[in-house]
């Protein structure tokens, strides 16, 4: 097979949902709007959220303040379809749920029965979840990517969804690290769990793609 034949089969996949851009959802967005050769086809974000001064990340990227993340993202979706949903998820509009893959990126507040929920539409759907379950940390700790049925009994935001009832079938991206411990939120932690958020995604993906067109 010539190279240009393989260059040409190698295309995009599938449709990736990020529920939350906040300061992990950019860095996962862009992960996968840099993707190249493969990655998702079509990516959804969804978040109301408008750029403030706080948001050092998205202002290094050139976001104005005023500006909804989501249009961010959109705006520098290079080859990649982007679509911006100016909406938070809640029990009344879980149903804009859709995708291959659904990762939830949440966060501020009680967050686990929204991300309950979701989880539990995405699967109704036969889609693939990823959330997090604690990404405190100053850079030393071991991030951990394991479906929800292995994780510890001390993680207490694995331990509520499982008492909401998702107790199998969910990947979990975790520092073991959380708000009532000592650590900040770092950046670097955020790169490094983004990354292995976007790895699961392409796993997945790769899954999808595989199901549809073989090896």
């Amino acid at each position: 097979m010539k190279i240009e034949e393989i260059e040409n089969n190698k295309v995009p996949v599938g449709h990736v949902t990020l529920v939350g851009l906040g300061r992990l959802g950019i860095r996962t967005g862009l992960n996968l709007t840099q993707t190249h050769r493969g990655g998702p086809l079509q990516i959804t974000a969804i978040d109301s959220q408008k750029i403030s001064s706080g948001d050092v990340i998205f202002k290094i990227l050139g976001g104005r303040l005023g500006e909804y993340k989501v249009d961010l993202l959109h705006e520098y979706r290079g080859i990649k379809e982007v679509i911006p949903i100016r909406q938070d998820i809640n029990m009344g509009n879980v149903g804009l749920i859709d995708g291959d893959v659904v990762c939830v990126e949440i966060a501020g507040g009680n967050t686990i029965p929204i991300t309950a929920a979701i989880i539990k539409k995405a699967h109704m759907i036969g889609a693939t979840t990823i959330s997090t379950a604690g990404v405190f940390g100053v850079g030393e700790e071991k991030i951990r990517v394991m479906d929800i049925s292995e994780a510890d009994l001390k993680n207490p935001v694995a331990e509520e969804l499982r008492l909401a009832g998702i107790k199998e079938k969910h990947t979990i991206i975790t520092t073991g690290k959380f708000i009532k411990d000592p650590e900040p939120v770092t950046p670097y932690i955020l790169d490094d769990i983004a990354r292995k958020m976007t790895m699961e995604i392409l796993k997945a993906l790769q899954k999808r793609r595989e199901d549809i067109f073989g090896r």
